[in-house]
């Protein structure tokens, strides 16, 4: 018996994971968690994209600002059954900070195909 296809390794996270801070018991109250898989920003170095749900058909993103990223938590990597690796991640970003979420989405005719 031949196996067909092996699970593929991780591709290396590229953002720099920050040095996990002295008061972490106090990131709670300063920050909020965020969880998705992290993207460069395709057009500004000093912003991330993080995608919340990567294999979802109907997810979002958010943008922040780097500067506005206190600490970074890598969590497991998740694969779909094609074998495709997303890499994933939690966070923390300052409260008050200004970000944006954005839900893509298809424009189609919400009578159906009707006419």
């Amino acid at each position: 018996m031949v196996i067909a296809q092996f699970l593929l390794n991780a591709t290396e996270f590229d953002l720099q994971v920050y040095k996990k801070p002295t008061d972490s018991k106090e990131l709670p109250g300063t920050h909020i968690p965020f969880t998705g898989s992290p993207l460069r920003h395709p057009l500004d170095k000093k912003k991330l994209i993080l995608v919340a749900d990567p294999y979802s058909s109907n997810t979002f993103y958010y943008e922040f600002r780097t500067v506005d990223v206190s600490y970074v938590e890598e969590l497991p990597s998740i694969v779909n059954m094609e074998g495709v690796t997303v890499v994933m991640a939690r966070l923390w970003v300052k409260k008050q900070s200004l970000a944006m979420r954005c839900t893509p989405f298809v424009v189609e005719d919400l009578r159906g195909s009707q006419q």
